[in-house]
């Protein structure tokens, strides 16, 4: 009897306990069907944020290349003021001395013009004085009737700057008042972007996960490097950079913010050098080149990628705007973006490498 109830006893402890383990099991994997869920949404939400993300940094980009135009256009509009302005000041002090030339030459002949013409054709007994002095009248009026002719021709010349000179100042001030409200536009997207930044960073995403990014971000840039290879039309006159190391500028001048080969994440490091420089700074090319690509990459932004030839290759990433297209033809040191944050970057910087046959290379060999 007592073994019966000890059996007894034991049968509702076991049962107890896998009630207890099977309550704790299903505990647990709902807790790891939520985290699940919640790592999907969290996917999900990062996802449709870094679409967001891009999409605000081409909506900046158009804005930023658009105040770009208006700046070159408003430099050459008051170099055109200027230039209008002198030759104004010029035809005004022309129109002055031919005002004071034509007074002469009237009082000159108002002086002359005393004597009785048709006395003098009479006098037969000074017939070589009428004759000189005939001569002398037709070459003053010859002489006003060139001078007014030319005066003439400065008034209309005269008119027609003045009128060019008016016309180039209300262009002046229509382009100022257009980049002003590009900048407010300018000014708009960035808060846009400045919001999708603030919220993608609540998405916190672990070191594993932020690991497993970069890896992709990296493989995206080398498959896009790969395929831009195979289109590759080697041109003739492009020869490289094996014979300009250490010769080269910098794209842009700027504090270093992460060198070639340190460390970036676990073990993955840094392929190119990411340069601090302001926003809307002229970033340049280093060599010349064709442009094949010039686009948006997740995590790089706005990225332009030049082929020197010879199997090498410059890329200028996180770019506030890009002023180049792909097939241009790019000569050193000729601007091809403007300095940007693009790419989900906190500060404004360049990302700068140089690739030889697909392989990153310390930039530092090559620029100066």
């Amino acid at each position: 009897m007592f073994i019966d109830s000890s059996m007894a006893f034991d049968n509702n402890n076991n049962e107890r306990n896998k009630q207890q383990n099977s309550s704790k099991l299903n505990n647990v994997q709902q807790a790891i069907a939520k985290q699940e869920s919640n790592i999907f949404k969290t996917n999900k939400a990062r996802t449709a944020l870094e679409q967001q993300l891009k999409n605000d940094d081409l909506t900046i980009a158009e804005t930023a290349k658009a105040i770009n135009n208006t700046e070159q256009q408003l430099k050459t509009t008051e170099k055109k003021i200027f230039t209008l302005s002198k030759e104004k000041q010029k035809l005004i002090a022309q129109k002055i001395a031919q005002e004071q030339l034509l007074a002469q030459q009237l009082r000159s002949a108002y002086t002359s013009g005393q004597h009785d013409y048709l006395k003098l054709l009479l006098n037969q007994e000074q017939s070589e004085k009428i004759q000189r002095t005939i001569s002398y009248y037709k070459y003053l009026n010859k002489a006003r009737i060139n001078e007014i002719e030319k005066f003439q021709a400065t008034i209309a010349q005269l008119m027609m700057v003045a009128t060019q000179h008016q016309e180039q100042i209300e262009h002046l001030q229509a382009l100022k008042k257009n980049q002003k409200k590009q900048r407010t536009t300018l000014n708009k997207n960035k808060n846009s972007r400045r919001k999708t930044l603030a919220t993608l960073s609540e998405k916190l995403l672990s070191s594993k996960q932020q690991l497993t990014k970069l890896k992709s971000e990296e493989a995206n840039l080398t498959a896009a490097l790969q395929k831009l290879t195979e289109l590759i039309r080697q041109e003739i006159n492009l020869t490289g950079l094996s014979k300009l190391k250490r010769k080269l500028a910098w794209p842009v001048k700027g504090k270093l913010l992460r060198s070639f080969g340190s460390r970036k994440q676990d073990y993955l490091k840094w392929k190119g050098v990411l340069l601090g420089a302001s926003i809307g700074k002229q970033v340049q090319t280093i060599h010349n080149g064709t442009v094949l690509f010039s686009d948006w990459l997740k995590g790089y932004g706005l990225l332009t990628v030049i082929d020197h030839g010879h199997g090498y290759m410059s890329l200028y990433a996180h770019n506030q705007t890009l002023l180049k297209s792909v097939g241009d033809r790019v000569e050193t040191g000729e601007p091809i973006a403007l300095v940007g944050q693009s790419g989900g970057q906190n500060k404004a910087g360049l990302y700068f490498e140089i690739r030889h046959q697909g392989k990153a290379v310390n930039p530092k060999i090559w620029c100066r």
